[in-house]
């Protein structure tokens, strides 16, 4: 397993391009581990990761998040063994730090050894860093749905339907305390990729209410004008510096302009 990674980093050209590609790979690598332990019986797989992976986002990511939607399946910790186990099995140099006892568990899985092997870094030490979050306490009002995917390895996840994910991304560009550039890529994917897309308001106004939003609640008639207005304000020169280094095509950004998400968030159908 471990010549493999390193052999789809050969075949990248580009330090950020080798990077992504192997950092993808370990990621499908710990998904399947996780659906072989029976963690998508309870936990749905959301956020930026899983719009690559169950629909095709043009840029990669550093995280997996998802959503316990029960109290069924493995405790964490259990998962985060069976994580590092399994990847020592199969060559990799792995440490594993996690944290159960608060509302978002999380975890950071770091793999030594590859970016040195990959030529990305002349340091041994320099490590992969894949982070696993898994919020205990979603946001009531999501509709799930199961999808299979075969990316790598063939999977069966629990997931949200594409308001409900959308839903996520809204709440993200509203609330976060400081400009993530991805988020608005994101943005403008899921308003170019599905015209009309409306986030579950539900969901949405749950999330909000539980990160302390002071505004007015958006409605699915005035959730664009409150998301412009954010992204009005926005400095596209961080956007794009931060997004760009994860973007299969990095002149993707010349689409995804503020001047065209903009006009985005303006056409309604």
């Amino acid at each position: 397993m471990k010549d493999y990674v390193l052999e789809l980093a050969a075949k990248q050209s580009g330090m950020n391009a080798k990077l992504n590609v192997m950092r993808e790979y370990l990621q499908a690598y710990i998904l399947r581990v996780m659906h072989d332990n029976g963690a998508f019986s309870n936990l749905a797989f959301v956020g930026g990761t899983a719009l690559r992976f169950l629909h095709r986002l043009p840029r990669f990511s550093e995280d997996l998040d998802f959503s316990a939607e029960n109290i069924k399946g493995p405790a964490f910790a259990e998962l985060m063994r069976k994580i590092k186990e399994e990847l020592s099995l199969a060559g990799y140099k792995v440490g594993v730090k996690f944290n159960d006892q608060k509302i978002v568990n999380s975890a950071f899985v770091k793999i030594g050894g590859l970016m040195k092997d990959a030529g990305i870094s002349a340091f041994a030490e320099h490590n992969i860093s894949i982070k696993i979050e898994v919020d205990t306490n979603p946001p009531k009002g999501a509709v799930t749905e199961t999808m299979i995917v075969n990316k790598y390895f063939p999977l069966s996840f629990l997931t949200y339907e594409k308001g409900s994910l959308f839903a996520g991304k809204v709440h993200a560009v509203l609330s976060r305390e400081y400009t993530k550039g991805r988020d608005y890529f994101d943005l403008g994917w899921y308003l170019s990729k599905w015209f009309g897309i409306t986030p579950n308001i539900v969901q949405l106004n749950n999330a909000l209410k539980q990160t302390g939003w002071k505004k007015e609640f958006p409605t699915e008639k005035t959730w664009r004008n409150v998301v412009l207005g954010v992204a009005n304000k926005v400095d596209w020169s961080k956007v794009k510096k931060d997004a760009e280094n994860f973007l299969e095509r990095p002149e993707d950004m010349g689409v995804f302009t503020k001047e065209n998400i903009l006009h985005l968030l303006r056409k309604e159908d």
